[in-house]
């Protein structure tokens, strides 16, 4: 038996996602592009929309979640947290603070400030973001600079 009825069925599915897709693209555009389309806040709220859908659909039945809203058990499984040893945390502000010492922290600065400048204007921050982690600057430490420029992002709470 064929579950799928032939290639029928995929080329059916495949069209109705295509479809779809486009006509995702076609109201981000109309939106006027990525960009636009962030700033009002049309991504987010189809995400929030469709985990509504999808939360609506499980407790209705229509979509099933193994161990939600079909074949749970009826005693729950003890859960145990993951425990992190706290000697782990000392390692690593061990390690980042030996780092910081024994690097070029001026070639650092230099770098950071190298990517400030970058960020400010319409150069490629990949270059100097680049050079800034080569010369041993942490995530951390390009994120704040960015930060720093640019701001941090706090998305439209309605579309």
């Amino acid at each position: 038996m064929d579950p799928f009825a032939g290639s029928y069925v995929v080329e059916k599915m495949t069209d109705e996602l295509e479809d779809a897709a486009v006509d995702l693209m076609r109201r981000v555009e109309d939106l006027g592009g990525a960009v636009a389309a962030i700033e009002r806040g049309m991504q987010k709220a189809e995400i929030e929309r469709s985990a509504y859908e999808v939360s609506q659909e499980i407790d209705s039945g229509r979509r099933t979640v193994v161990g939600v809203n079909k074949f749970a058990l009826d005693v729950e499984e003890p859960y145990e947290p993951l425990r992190v040893d706290p000697a782990i945390e000392a390692q690593q502000c061990e390690r980042l603070a030996r780092l910081r010492s024994t690097r070029d922290n001026s070639a650092v600065s230099r770098a950071l400030t190298d990517l400030k400048k970058a960020a400010e204007g319409t150069d490629n921050v990949l270059y100097p973001m680049r050079e800034a982690l080569a010369s041993l600057a942490t995530v951390g430490e390009v994120c704040h600079a960015l930060r720093d420029v640019w701001g941090t992002y706090i998305p439209p709470d309605t579309f």
